[in-house]
């Protein structure tokens, strides 16, 4: 970006937000990390987020986890909870935001059709119904003239962490191979055009709503498995029990067994280029 704006940044410390810090600030932005826990009050976030340019939230635990009950609840309302006092306060600015970016996920949409951001085929299990949630309250900052875009993240690739990391060792020590069926389409996304999808949405001011943060070429776990053992040079015919999952992650299985085929008509529409469109190009990055 070659002005220089304030942006705001809640869930600072995560792979997405510490990303996008490193690269705003490189570029002479005034970037605010912000902290919304259950006892902050609003008053408090309204002073913290008082004229910035951008405000982007990303807060919300892990979703590779294993989902007790318990930590369902945390799911839900590390996202649902900030999100709401988050456009509370930006009621509150006298001089508000420009602009509020506020995740989602690709969860949202069913497995069974391939969809784009004017599909309203959602799913109606618990991860959709927290996107669904999480959207609702994001979308209550256009009562308030905030323009904001529910950003829709499908799998995020990266050298720095996320599933990368947790995928590559067992391929790099030859005992890789696909997830359950290996037929369930991942829609997924390289971390650098991540980054590059926030500045050109906060640049084009017509792009709102939901916006899907996936390539254009989704592709199933099978052929994901095929190209990285070709990469590495590994053999890929060890494979992971849908069972074994279920066992270590229970309910939380779920993200990595679905199928969820998923483009982005928006970005591609206003223009946008994707550096890595696809996956074994972004792979060959992440481990160069």
């Amino acid at each position: 970006m070659s002005f220089k704006i304030k942006i705001v940044i809640c869930g600072q410390s995560g792979l997405v937000g510490s990303k996008l810090s490193e690269v705003f600030e490189s570029k002479h932005n005034e970037v605010i990390g912000i902290k919304v826990r259950d006892d902050t009050k609003i008053e408090d976030i309204a002073k913290q987020i008082e004229a910035c340019d951008v405000l982007i939230n990303l807060s919300g635990t892990t979703i590779l986890a294993r989902w007790s009950d318990e930590y369902k609840k945390g799911l839900y309302s590390s996202r649902i909870n900030t999100t709401r006092k988050l456009v509370d306060a930006m009621g509150l600015c006298r001089e508000k935001p420009k602009l509020f970016m506020s995740a989602s996920a690709v969860g949202i949409y069913d497995s069974e059709l391939k969809h784009d951001e004017d599909s309203k085929d959602f799913s109606d299990d618990f991860l959709a119904n927290i996107c669904k949630d999480w959207e609702a309250e994001a979308r209550r900052a256009s009562e308030i003239g905030v323009r904001n875009v529910q950003t829709r993240f499908g799998v995020i690739y990266a050298k720095e962490g996320g599933a990368m990391t947790k995928m590559l060792l067992p391929f790099k020590l030859g005992i890789g191979g696909k997830i359950g069926s290996g037929k369930q389409i991942v829609s997924w996304i390289h971390i650098d055009d991540l980054v590059r999808a926030y500045e050109f949405i906060i640049k084009t001011p017509e792009l709102k709503g939901a916006i899907n943060f996936t390539t254009a070429h989704s592709l199933s776990n099978s052929e994901q498995t095929k190209i990285m053992g070709d990469v590495l040079n590994r053999p890929t015919f060890f494979r992971v029990p849908e069972f074994i999952l279920r066992l270590t992650f229970a309910d939380g299985a779920t993200v990595m067994l679905d199928s969820k085929d998923v483009y982005p008509k928006k970005l591609l529409e206003s223009g946008f280029e994707f550096k890595y469109p696809y996956f074994e190009d972004a792979f060959r990055e992440i481990i160069s």
